[in-house]
């Protein structure tokens, strides 16, 4: 999306069992993670005797209507929105996957990446196993195929004692449904009830919140949880792990009405917000978000420091896939696009901007003429997160060292590159201090402290692995 530089999340996953609408809860569902990704959804239904599945390229009221869903019936179901980070965007690289094997059928919904696809494909196309898709998902269809046994749940515990990686994962047959998180946490997953004994599994709260289903709790790293006719059971068959939970998702990519590691995420950005006041004040007259994600942290920021919160800056919210954009050039027309000024609220004022990270840098710079265009007499720039400077390996598209600005520019550096009159951003002392207690994090984007190791990738070359 023009003026969009943000990291993007992997997917959201759904799953929905012992209910007789399982598929039109689960589309439902999709629309609270569409923030998630945006470039394809499906569904796969379970009726008993057979999987039916729906997917296509698109958002979630572009890729199902009501006709569709009227041919997914079934008691259970489970669903998927995808933004690629492993995997082209093709049409059949759409989750959720499905597969026939000596087993049965099988369907799967993946968030996260495995960190040993590459290693686990080459083997399998050394061996002649045939790949109908380029994401790494697949993976997982193979290697239950070649599982030793015909028992779903003893191939499913087979493949993933293979997997190497971060993944929230969502399985179907016709007659049961497993959820999985992996050993470390990295991606979220929770769990919640629907009336007496119908279960919902789902990336984030808000998805529940919809269908009126009650959130119980977050589904452990390592466990597996597993839904058929004898009911629900649990089991965590994986060696302990030091859990890794991703704290970009309490910073940027969970919706702040969810609820994460056991606190309102709404809260936690606008003690983030408080948090970056107390360690990067700064004199100004009236402080601003860049909408919508960094609202919660510049309330907060506002709180801690005195000054008004205004909106200073409007998103549009309708914006296409798609732009054409005229012939003769528009200054920043990407950024314009999706932000415009308040010149009420910024003109002659010392303006504080406060967002939730800065990754390449061009769209803050964007961002501080408009502001200045406007009429502010001073641009101040804080972020709520700490210097982005490292790739994600785990389920996060965060651009290449050479593309994200921190990894080669000081803050002063970075603060005249986007020609702030100040830059701020909260230490990672001070984003620990803030995020809920009882789990550890993986904060590998901004130390290159990663809790696994991982192919340091620079272009198409793996130069060394840490």
């Amino acid at each position: 999306m023009p003026g969009d530089e943000k990291p993007r999340e992997a997917c959201g996953i759904v799953g929905v069992f012992n209910h007789p609408e399982a598929a039109k809860l689960a589309y439902l569902a999709l629309y609270q993670l569409q923030h998630r990704g945006q470039e394809s959804a499906g569904i796969v239904a379970a009726d008993g005797s057979r999987l039916r599945p729906h997917r296509g390229d698109g958002l979630v009221a572009e890729v199902f209507s009501a006709s569709v869903l009227e041919n997914l019936p079934g008691h259970a179901a489970i669903g998927h929105v995808r933004y690629s980070t492993t995997g082209s965007t093709l049409p059949e690289n759409a989750q959720p996957l499905l597969a026939n094997y000596h087993g049965g059928s099988v369907a799967v919904a993946h968030n996260g990446n495995l960190t040993n696809a590459a290693e686990l494909r080459a083997e399998f196309e050394r061996r002649g196993s045939i790949f109908q898709t380029s994401t790494d998902s697949e993976i997982l269809l193979h290697l239950i195929a070649h599982a030793s046994t015909s028992d779903f749940n003893e191939a499913l515990m087979q493949a993933l004692m293979q997997i190497k990686g971060a993944y929230s994962l969502v399985f179907l047959t016709p007659h049961s449904l497993a959820a999985v998180r992996d050993p470390r946490g990295f991606r979220p997953l929770s769990l919640g009830k629907l009336g007496t004994d119908s279960y919902v599994v789902a990336s984030e709260t808000c998805a529940m919140d919809l269908i009126g289903a009650t959130y119980l709790r977050d589904v452990q790293p390592g466990e597996i949880l597993s839904f058929d006719h004898n009911g629900f059971h649990t089991h965590t068959p994986f060696a302990r792990a030091e859990p890794s939970f991703c704290v970009f998702e309490n910073i940027y990519f969970s919706r702040p009405d969810s609820i994460a590691c056991g606190r309102s995420i709404y809260e936690i950005r606008v003690d983030l917000g408080r948090e970056l006041a107390i360690e990067q004040p700064v004199k100004a007259d009236v402080v601003i978000s860049v909408p919508d994600s960094a609202t919660p942290a510049a309330i907060g920021f506002a709180q801690e420091s005195g000054l008004p919160f205004e909106m200073g800056l409007i998103r549009n919210h309708y914006i296409g896939r798609t732009f054409i954009e005229p012939r003769q050039h528009i200054r920043d027309f990407g950024a314009k696009i999706k932000y415009n000024t308040v010149r009420g609220v910024l003109e002659g004022k010392r303006v504080v901007v406060v967002d939730d990270s800065i990754v390449r840098g061009t769209t803050s710079r964007k961002i501080v003429k408009m502001i200045r265009d406007a009429g502010a007499a001073e641009v101040h720039v804080r972020s709520s997160a700490p210097p982005l400077s490292c790739p994600c390996f785990f389920g996060v598209d965060i651009p290449s060292p050479e593309e994200l600005i921190a990894s080669r520019l000081s803050v002063d550096e970075i603060r005249k590159q986007i020609r702030a009159d100040s830059l701020g951003y909260l230490s990672i002392k001070g984003l620990a201090k803030v995020m809920p207690k009882g789990t550890a994090y993986c904060t590998g984007c901004f130390d290159g402290n990663y809790p696994l190791a991982v192919p340091v990738k620079f272009g198409k070359e793996i130069l060394e692995v840490k």
